[in-house]
């Protein structure tokens, strides 16, 4: 599968498991980890922990592309990893620059069908 990995981690180095705490945090050097052929940075000990027990309960979906994008267009487009929600237990990433801040249009179309829409899609673009 292919990760969003700018900085050469994925999801511009957040660490993942803070965005279920309810604050996305930068990941830290000392704290890192593979998984999947991709490098993943953590803010403590204890999230790394957490992630290596059960990884795909906090892997973005669509490998940390903005959901929107994948969900309206089948593209892959970077995320502002500020920019997030977590629905149904799973991480969901997106883009917003300027007046795009897709997480909101996301908001305002019926973002189930938009899930289902974007499921579909990245079975076709994911590798």
């Amino acid at each position: 599968m292919d990760y969003n990995t700018k900085k050469g981690y994925a999801v511009d180095g957040y660490d993942v498991v803070s965005y279920f705490n309810g604050t996305p945090l930068e990941g830290k050097k000392g704290f890192t980890t593979t998984y999947d052929g991709t490098k993943f940075k953590f803010y403590n000990q204890e999230n790394l922990e957490k992630f290596k027990e059960s990884p795909s309960s906090y892997i973005p979906k669509y490998g940390g592309y903005c959901a929107y994008a994948v969900a309206v267009n089948g593209k892959k487009v970077k995320v502002d990893p500020q920019t997030y929600e977590i629905r149904d237990g799973k991480l969901y990433l997106f883009y917003n620059k300027g007046k795009n801040n897709t997480l909101q249009f996301w908001l305002n179309s019926s973002p189930n069908d938009m899930v289902s829409q974007a499921d579909k899609n990245w079975e076709k673009i994911k590798n």
